[in-house]
């Protein structure tokens, strides 16, 4: 059986290491346009920043490896011009030679990946302007530092490799600003989270522009939508990708609602005896079971199993993406998994969310504080998805998170997991299960969160509402949420005999524990409706902070 495969990269080499373990006797021929094959494309930005020394460290793998491991020949420097799929047949060009050649095909997998998104920006293609996608673009951009020793950098887009180049261009001395057309950095978080990075990216001496766009790249500035001028001898353009279907159209492969080339669970294309797999296939979504384009290296070289494992004759099924992601900039760890609070509202959800602000492990051990937001359906508890921002710790809970939402866990279930516990490594409840008991209280228990854009909201209503803050005097007169009164926790009890009891009341404090204490005097005092505010005070500022851009 003759295996042909497009691309040798994440997807490709899988697919072609897993037909090679079901089946010596297929012949497995790849072919990749490119130099360079299975390269470790995440790593590229710490490579320019000299935090990786050797960027052969990212391109461990040749041919000669995969043809003395795999007996898989990859021809690089190859282009498939065309694909035949009713003779089954490939048009292929030697770029180094121009020579072109037929070759036929018995089981054909697209792994063509994805190309990096470039918009029409006058001077968008000038010498000093760079895209991060592949090997040859980081050469190129670290080619031109050392021989350039640029001063000022400009980053177009807040994405993933966005933010990480903003780190890297940072610690080799450069100016770094980055430009945002939406009003958000990370435009997949929830904005409530996304200020989180934008203080931070603030605080390392990045400076931030939202709500504008590049309009033109000239040699040493980026002229921007509202005609300002930012400084700029070097440009990353790092607004995202798209998948690299051209080729596939061509041969009468259906596209998916995305964009991205239509597969089944089992990786089969609409054409018989054509799979694909990798940046250039459409998902779907685990919770929605709708289409989602997630170009992740993690899925591609999950996919690319399937498909080479399918080819040959197996029958492993795909079960979707969370589109669960983690990155770091600084020392700040930056994650998500499942539906953000946008997302779920959009999808129909009735939801419950919590800010839930804890240390990653007991401050004598030198905990440090993460942000953990979760988004609940309402009506079953089913836990949708989950933002962590934090210095520490955000990895483990993450993947914790994304097991769970896998497997379609509840709320109350977070609160019954029996997690690892010692000092160096967690608190004794985990915030894990701690974000469980919020829920579940919410949900359940009668002891209901309200976010500070809903208590926005409910103050602008007309309704009568009662705000308080249960923070000490001191904390209260520093600042607080416009028109609340302060009852320390202390006085609670004293002050809720005295309540009206049909007034909706929100209580708060620094960051929720506190507030919810008073939120249970003043339910247990006969309060009828007691909210506690999610996130408290300190989110309550991040908010001020968003309503001002």
């Amino acid at each position: 059986m003759k295996i042909r495969i497009i691309g040798a990269v994440a997807a490709g080499t899988s697919a072609a290491a897993k037909a090679r373990r079901n089946s010596e006797e297929a012949e497995i021929i790849i072919y990749e346009i490119d130099t360079y094959i299975s390269y470790s494309g995440c790593g590229m930005p710490y490579y320019i920043g000299g935090e990786v020394e050797n960027g052969e460290d990212l391109t461990p793998r040749d041919p000669k490896f995969f043809k003395s491991k795999y007996n898989v020949d990859i021809k690089t420097g190859h282009e498939v011009l065309q694909v035949d799929p009713k003779e089954k047949i490939l048009l292929v060009k030697n770029l180094e030679t121009g020579e072109t050649m037929k070759d036929s095909y018995d089981k054909l997998i697209f792994a063509t990946g994805a190309r990096s998104v470039v918009p029409p920006i006058t001077g968008v293609r000038n010498k000093h302007v760079f895209s991060l996608r592949n090997i040859k673009d980081m050469y190129s951009i670290k080619k031109y530092i050392d021989e350039k020793n640029p001063k000022d950098a400009v980053i177009i887009g807040t994405g993933f490799i966005g933010l990480e180049m903003a780190e890297n261009l940072k610690h080799l001395g450069m100016e770094v600003t980055m430009v945002e057309l939406l009003t958000q950095v990370s435009p997949g978080l929830d904005e409530d989270m996304a200020i989180l990075v934008e203080e931070h990216l603030a605080a390392k001496g990045v400076q931030v522009i939202t709500g504008k766009s590049a309009k033109e790249i000239t040699e040493n500035e980026v002229i921007l939508s509202d005609e300002s001028k930012l400084p700029g001898d070097l440009v990353i353009v790092a607004t995202g990708v798209r998948p690299h279907v051209e080729l596939a159209k061509e041969a009468g492969i259906e596209m998916g609602v995305t964009g991205a080339i239509k597969v089944n669970p089992f990786m089969e294309t609409s054409v018989a005896d054509i799979y694909a797999a990798g940046d250039c296939i459409e998902q779907y979504h685990s919770i929605t079971g709708k289409p989602v384009y997630r170009p992740l290296g993690s899925t591609a070289n999950k996919t690319g199993r399937m498909a080479g494992n399918n080819a040959t004759g197996g029958n492993l099924e795909f079960r979707g993406v969370l589109g669960t992601g983690i990155y770091k900039i600084f020392d700040l760890a930056v994650a998500q998994t499942g539906l953000t609070e946008r997302e779920a509202l959009k999808e129909g959800y009735e939801i419950s969310v919590s800010h839930n602000i804890k240390p990653n492990r007991p401050e004598y051990m030198g905990g440090k504080e993460m942000v953990i937001k979760s988004v609940a359906d309402k009506k079953d508890g089913r836990l949708l998805g989950v933002q962590i921002i934090g210095p520490e710790g955000v990895d483990k809970r993450v993947d914790v998170f994304a097991a769970l939402i896998t497997f379609g866990a509840k709320v109350q279930d977070l609160v019954h997991l029996d997690l690892a516990y010692a000092p160096p490594f967690s608190t004794t409840k985990d915030p894990v299960m701690y974000t469980g008991m919020i829920q579940e209280n919410a949900i359940y228990g009668n002891r209901p969160v309200m976010t500070i854009k809903e208590l926005d909201e409910l103050a602008s209503s007309g309704k009568k509402v009662r705000i308080v803050d249960a923070r000490v005097v001191k904390q209260y007169e520093a600042s607080h949420v416009e028109n609340a009164i302060n009852v320390p926790h202390s006085a609670a009890r004293d002050v809720a005999k005295d309540l009206e009891k049909d007034t909706i009341t929100v209580t708060y404090c620094n960051k929720g524990t506190t507030g919810n204490a008073v939120q249970n005097i003043f339910l247990n005092s006969g309060v009828e409706k007691v909210y506690n505010l999610s996130g408290g005070h300190k989110t309550y500022l991040r908010y001020l902070k968003m309503k001002k851009k």
